[in-house]
């Protein structure tokens, strides 16, 4: 078992490194490849230097502890927006399940929930609910919920009919059928779905930051390219896109030994 987890622990590593790395060669060569402006559009080099080479006018350290600070506001605002879209949209999920009428009722809001425009409806949510914790969950609610709702709604009707059945022959309610059956059944669903929220959570955070609190590497944006200070811009793009690489490959980690003990196929994803 500790031989396998440490097999899953370096591949997971080993993917994180190379995504990431496949990424920046990506980027360097896109940016000679179509010559764009380089006082705007700048290479992995520039955000090397930016981060590690000290300047006239300023130091890499004092750049880096900036940066690693706002960090940790985006990740606080990400984190709320993320529990606060995952509970609700599993919780509304197995509601589905245990009582199929509410589906028919609320699910058209939950679609209609998606196609409204974020960026012209944030504000109303600002004015409403006002600058603060309650704002950034609401925003990383829109972004989160939908896909998740959808993931595990999916996958709780992926249960068979004849395992329902055995708990109800056993005395058990919808309930008990759901909890034993369904929501094993549903657990791939639910990390595919995670994989979807932990961007989009960083992403709804950074749009909260940027539209409202000005704080944040979102806020941070907005005062870099209002001072045209382009190396930064850059520099948080490549920090937020290594974050969202890392925590979904937390979310690819932890997906196979609980599959393995609660999944519907409990002993295979170890294996693979």
């Amino acid at each position: 078992m500790i031989v396998l987890m440490a097999r899953r622990l370096g591949m997971t590593v080993l993917s994180l490194v190379c995504s990431f790395a496949a990424l920046l060669v990506l980027w360097q060569v896109a940016v000679r490849l179509l010559d764009v402006n380089p006082y705007i559009t700048k290479t992995p080099t520039d955000v090397w230097r930016f981060l590690w080479q000290d300047s006239p006018n300023a130091s890499a350290a004092g750049h880096r502890s900036r940066l690693f600070g706002l960090l940790g506001v985006t990740l606080k605002d990400a984190g709320i927006g993320f529990g606060f879209g995952v509970v609700s949209s599993v919780a509304l999920a197995v509601a589905f399940a245990v009582a199929r009428p509410l589906e028919a009722m609320f699910m058209p809001l939950a679609m209609l929930m998606r196609t409204m425009p974020l960026v012209g409806f944030a504000p109303i949510i600002y004015i409403i609910f006002g600058d603060g914790a309650l704002c950034v969950a609401i925003i990383g609610l829109i972004i989160v919920f939908f896909p998740v709702l959808i993931n595990m709604t999916a996958g709780i009707r992926s249960a068979t009919k004849e395992s329902m059945d055995v708990v109800a022959v056993y005395g058990g309610g919808r309930w008990a059928a759901v909890r034993l059956v369904a929501l094993p059944s549903a657990l791939p669903n639910f990390f595919a779905s995670l994989k979807i929220a932990v961007p989009g959570s960083l992403v709804g955070a950074m749009l909260y930051e940027w539209l409202f609190s000005l704080q944040g590497l979102g806020g941070e944006i907005s005062v870099a390219n209002a001072n045209a200070g382009y190396d930064e811009t850059w520099t948080i793009v490549v920090l937020v896109t290594g974050v969202s690489i890392l925590l979904y490959n937390v979310v690819v980690f932890v997906e196979a030994p609980a599959l393995a003990r609660w999944g519907p196929d409990a002993g295979r994803y170890l294996s693979e």
